[in-house]
């Protein structure tokens, strides 16, 4: 379809949550400068995420907002703890740490959990990417779209003033919730496994000192008004949020103000509890949101120039805080591959990699967030895939990665349908495929990671000897290279045994901080090697044999 438009943008991202709002912080990072459009009015009210993971705190880290975020943590911050009960009036039967089992020692990551509010994260997030230059649409709803094989056209309406624009871009993100319009309108579907439960949630205020008994936690669930219920504290104090399940005996449809007082009460085990009601979107109608939990995964990530990242590629139960971070990984992997294509760095074939690397991780996300839900429920142990091996040990397979020869072995959780290979992350070995190992290092003085190495380009690292892959690096591709030895110290000399080579030896790592590929040793002529490497891994492989220096990796605009 031709123009004319109203406006063209490289790249359309459809949803304004927090995989939306990250999708366009990190290409906003690389040079591109996107565009998002979301209906709602504003980002998040309610708190839904609270706990964003290490990983997601790396990939933050190194888009420069780690500091930010950690300055805006919720109140509960240092009180991470989960209780289940009858009613909250009731005896506990349980109390757990959440994080006592999954904060990752020292040595794995220079990140912790931040315990922020999603709605929180999300105003810290659309203020960096509209600083970077996307420009960010709320009240603004998608209407139709037209995919064809150079592109997408968008029509998107202002809900306030019902102005419609015609939108050309290069390729959509459809970031836009568990509701998934996109991926519906065309026609690509999902695997449901296992039950559901539809769950209605809402906001009141109360005083609840006297059941309180000084009692500080994150979350409880409790069994009454039906089991299952949750009862979440927010972030002014007195006001609460009670998620209710259905039941045979509670009908979804019966949610009048007096029955949601009436629930708070049984919850509670307050039977006059003074109950005022709060809509969750100030200034609408309405005080009852409603969800499904349970999970799926949608059947495709990838239609042509359309993308599916975050909820409406995956949906995960709300346990082990899988959901939001999943979709902060969708949109680190994506960005960098859709930043590569755009800047005439890489090849078609390297977008196919996106879901070739994340579709695995999300239904092995799916089992290992379904086992915490049943956990959480009684309080009881989750076996299965370890916490800290799922955030930073998962490995990926796809074009983008060169597997070394013979190939290694990993261990690899087994699922019914697939198998995602995985290391302990506590033990690094630095192969393809894996997120590089954080090495602490010093440089003038400064304790810094190798994960703050990563700035967004490929970056090669390599012994203290590596000076002639410095020298290629340069010549050849253009690469960000680090000599860890000389110039960074490895005051614990860890580097080499965590990465896997010599002193003259050298590791790729991709934008998104996997391991892409490396040479234990040096080669006779490095220079050629990575040139090939890179052809590869950029799917280039069809480019003419006398193809010039490979134009520099694209990079942060500059301040304006």
């Amino acid at each position: 379809m031709t123009g004319p438009y109203d406006r063209r943008t490289a790249v359309l991202i459809v949803g304004g949550g927090i995989t939306g709002l990250s999708a366009a912080l990190f290409l906003t990072r690389l040079g591109v400068r996107p565009m998002l459009v979301e209906r709602h009015p504003s980002t998040a009210i309610t708190p839904q995420a609270r706990a964003f993971n290490p990983r997601s705190m790396e990939i933050y880290r190194a888009a420069g907002l780690e500091e930010e975020i950690r300055g805006r943590q919720s109140i509960l911050a240092g009180l991470p703890e989960m209780i289940g009960a009858d009613t909250l009036a009731g005896r506990e039967r349980f109390r757990v740490d959440l994080l006592a089992h999954v904060r990752p020692p020292a040595a794995v990551s220079p990140a912790d959990w931040a315990m922020i509010d999603q709605d929180e994260l999300e105003r810290v997030v659309r203020a960096h990417a509209e600083g970077g230059g996307a420009e960010v649409c709320f009240g603004t709803e998608l209407v139709s779209f037209d995919a064809d094989d150079d592109g997408v056209t968008a029509v998107v309406r202002d809900l306030a003033t019902g102005a419609a624009r015609r939108v050309r871009a290069d390729y959509l993100v459809a970031a836009d919730g568990h509701r998934a319009g996109v991926r519906d309108r065309l026609g690509i579907g999902a695997d449901r496994p296992g039950p559901t439960t539809d769950v209605s949630y809402f906001v009141f205020d109360a005083d609840l000192s006297a059941v309180l008994r000084g009692r500080r936690f994150l979350l409880a669930y409790l069994d009454r008004p039906a089991p299952g219920t949750v009862l979440v504290p927010l972030r002014t104090y007195g006001r609460w949020m009670l998620g209710v399940p259905a039941h045979p005996e509670q009908p979804q449809g019966d949610f009048s103000d007096e029955r949601c007082a009436e629930l708070a009460r049984l919850a509670t085990g307050v039977a006059d509890l003074d109950v005022t009601l709060v809509p969750p979107v100030p200034g609408r109608p309405g005080t009852v949101s409603r969800s499904t939990i349970g999970g799926w995964i949608a059947h495709r990530f990838r239609a042509g120039r359309v993308f599916f990242a975050g909820d409406a590629a995956h949906v995960v139960p709300p346990a082990g805080s899988y959901g939001a971070n999943t979709g902060i990984a969708d949109a680190h992997n994506l960005a960098w591959k859709l930043a590569a294509v755009l800047a005439g760095r890489a090849g078609q074939a390297l977008l196919d990699t996106y879901e070739r690397e994340r579709l695995p991780v999300a239904r092995l996300t799916l089992e290992t967030a379904t086992r915490h839900l049943a956990g959480r429920r009684t309080g009881g142990d989750v076996t299965g895939v370890d916490d800290v091996t799922m955030i930073f040990g998962y490995r990926y397979d796809s074009a983008a990665i060169i597997p070394e020869t013979p190939a290694f072995e990993t261990p690899a959780f087994e699922t019914p349908a697939f198998a995602v290979p995985a290391e302990d992350p506590r033990a690094p070995s630095g192969r393809p495929g894996l997120r590089a190992p954080h090495v602490w290092l010093e440089r003038a003085g400064t304790r810094l990671s190798t994960l703050d190495l990563f700035t967004g380009a490929f970056t090669l690292l390599t012994g203290p000897d590596g000076g002639e892959w410095a020298a290629a690096a340069a010549r050849e591709a253009g690469l960000d290279v680090h000599r860890i030895g000389a110039g960074l110290r490895d005051p614990e000399d860890r580097f080499p045994g965590a990465y896997g080579i010599t002193k003259t030896g050298a590791v790729l790592v991709r934008p998104d901080g996997f391991v892409a590929w490396r040479a234990r040793e040096l080669p006779a002529l490095p220079g050629r090697l990575l040139r090939d490497v890179l052809t590869r891994l950029l799917g280039l492989d069809t480019a003419p044999p006398d193809r010039p220096v490979l134009p520099a990796w694209p990079g942060p605009p500059p301040p304006r």
